[in-house]
């Protein structure tokens, strides 16, 4: 999987966060959660293009497990923010997934550069 198609998909989950959060402020006045929502959500996909200019194999999946860790924290406020009723199933279901499906490319490719190394 190409880095350009994981660095395209963060951004675009990084835009849906922004307006999930937009929506949520201006619907339901909830700021505590979506920030934290707004900070790991687009962190996802800054730390995925930091690493396009690491220093370094190690540097490149450091940058890729910090956006990993990202995506796990996003999926916890997402989670939260669903069962506290500030979300649709129908809004949170396809955001989940695209979460999980970022996590998982991130996962790939640490694997592959970490074997890589060796």
């Amino acid at each position: 999987m190409s880095n350009s198609i994981l660095r395209d998909k963060s951004k675009d989950f990084a835009k849906q966060i922004v307006i999930l959060c937009r929506n949520i402020k201006a619907n339901f006045k909830e700021s505590v959660l979506t920030n934290q929502l707004l900070r790991s959500g687009t962190s996802i996909g800054a730390n995925i293009h930091e690493a396009q200019y690491a220093q370094g194999k190690k540097d490149f999946i450091s940058k890729l497990e910090i956006a990993q860790k990202e995506c796990y924290e996003t999926e916890y406020w997402l989670e939260l923010l669903f069962e506290t009723g500030y979300m649709q199933e129908s809004e949170y279901k396809p955001i989940q997934n695209e979460c999980g499906a970022i996590r998982r490319m991130l996962i790939s490719s640490i694997n592959t550069t970490k074997a890589n190394l060796e």
